[in-house]
């Protein structure tokens, strides 16, 4: 439960911190591209990328990586999420199973969302 905790409470810290990035984003560079979830998904990836290195050279505990890995950052971008993945099948040298879930997660997430905005207009 208290995994459950960590993350929760990394979320909650990570979910405010990507509000604050995307209305500053949204006041210093305007509407007209969403420059907001840009910035945090290549600033999470990046973080997440400095963490994981830190963490393996430094042996950091399990529930710093829930704490911060998951939760912060899982509530900042889950695009971090999916650059470490990504990261992971690459150095394992699976590159056609890689492109594959790149390809799946884009496509068919963009997919689920058109599919979500079709039903809820039509019956919700």
């Amino acid at each position: 439960m208290n995994h459950i905790f960590l993350v929760a409470l990394g979320g909650a810290i990570g979910a405010s911190f990507r509000h604050m990035a995307g209305l500053g984003m949204l006041r210093v560079l305007g509407p007209a591209f969403p420059w907001g979830t840009l910035f945090v998904n290549v600033l999470g990836s990046l973080i997440m990328g400095l963490f994981i290195a830190w963490l393996v050279k430094r042996g950091g505990s399990n529930e710093l990586r829930l704490f911060f890995a998951t939760g912060v950052l899982g509530g900042f971008t889950t695009f971090s999420a999916f650059s470490l993945d990504v990261a992971n099948m690459i150095e394992r040298g699976a590159m056609m199973p890689v492109f594959s879930y790149i390809a799946a997660s884009v496509i068919i997430s963009i997919l689920a969302l058109f599919i979500g905005l079709w039903f809820g207009r039509a019956f919700l």
